[in-house]
């Protein structure tokens, strides 16, 4: 269950969309004086060295990131500028993960929970944030830890759950927790990261969503290539389900999902943006 490693696929396409999504909703969330705390329940280890045995074997980061970083997007300025403060120049060495992303928005009212169960990436993951205060790493299941911190005292705050999906048992297993945390704190930001390497798994997650009662969801995904007819083919596309996502996401995600597919994905590839359930 703990063999996948990030470090293997840091700043793929799947990433880029991921994170795209996760600075919209920092970069919203931070308009308002008020805290909010982030919550990410599957961390990894923060920061990704792109010159590494693992990315350099597989080069997912090529076909992702390393696509984007030389031309003008102004849309997705927001994005690269992160990537940019991890490697401090314009050259590609490092990949933010999403727990250095979002330590970044952090203000001093706000605060940080980043859970992570694979003892090594944990242990680079409390190097990664030791020097932030409003940052509490915890070598814990991050889904028992969702329901264990909401609601938060802020009552605004942004969850991201993003796991491996090595076990097919995970997809249902994320979906139960998302509509136990939802009747605890149903104002929260919810943003659920999925890979389609079984198109029928997330059907299941989809409906499962649709049917909880929950309110006001949308869905982003970016494909390469069409789904596979067969299993074991690999993922061929990835998005995020987002509940109570600021107003301003899909306009944006309208504007960039187009680019990005023409920029990252070959000719078959295509994009999802819609509202599942409206407000």
């Amino acid at each position: 269950m703990l063999s996948y490693r990030h470090s293997y696929h840091a700043g793929n396409y799947a990433d880029v969309i991921k994170h795209i999504v996760l600075v919209e909703i920092l970069a919203y969330l931070t308009k308002k004086p008020a805290p909010f705390e982030y919550i990410d329940t599957h961390s990894g280890a923060g920061l990704y060295n792109l010159r590494s045995e693992h990315a350099v074997k597989l080069g997912e980061y090529r076909g992702g990131i390393g696509k984007l970083m030389a031309k003008p997007w102004p849309l997705l300025a927001p994005y690269l500028e992160q990537v940019r403060l991890a490697n401090r120049t314009d050259k590609l060495y490092y990949y933010p993960g999403s727990p250095l992303i979002a330590q970044r928005f952090l203000r001093p009212q706000d605060r940080a929970w980043l859970y992570e169960l694979h003892s090594s990436d944990c242990k680079k993951l409390e190097d990664n944030t030791k020097t932030f205060n409003n940052v509490q790493v915890e070598c814990a299941d991050g889904l028992r830890g969702l329901l264990a911190r909401v609601p938060p005292k802020s009552r605004r705050a942004l969850v991201l759950i993003d796991p491996s999906y090595e076990v097919k048992a995970e997809y249902a297993q994320i979906i139960d927790a998302v509509v136990k945390a939802h009747k605890k704190f149903a104002s929260g930001v919810y943003a659920i990261w999925y890979p389609v390497v079984d198109r029928e798994q997330i059907d299941f997650m989809e409906k499962r969503l649709v049917r909880s009662g929950i309110k006001n969801i949308q869905r982003y995904e970016l494909a390469l290539e069409p789904d596979a007819e067969t299993k074991g083919h690999g993922m061929t596309s990835s998005g995020l389900f987002v509940i109570n996502p600021p107003w301003t996401l899909f306009d944006t995600m309208q504007q960039l999902l187009p680019q990005l597919s023409s920029a990252l994905a070959e000719n078959e590839g295509f994009y999802k943006c819609d509202v599942l359930v409206d407000e």
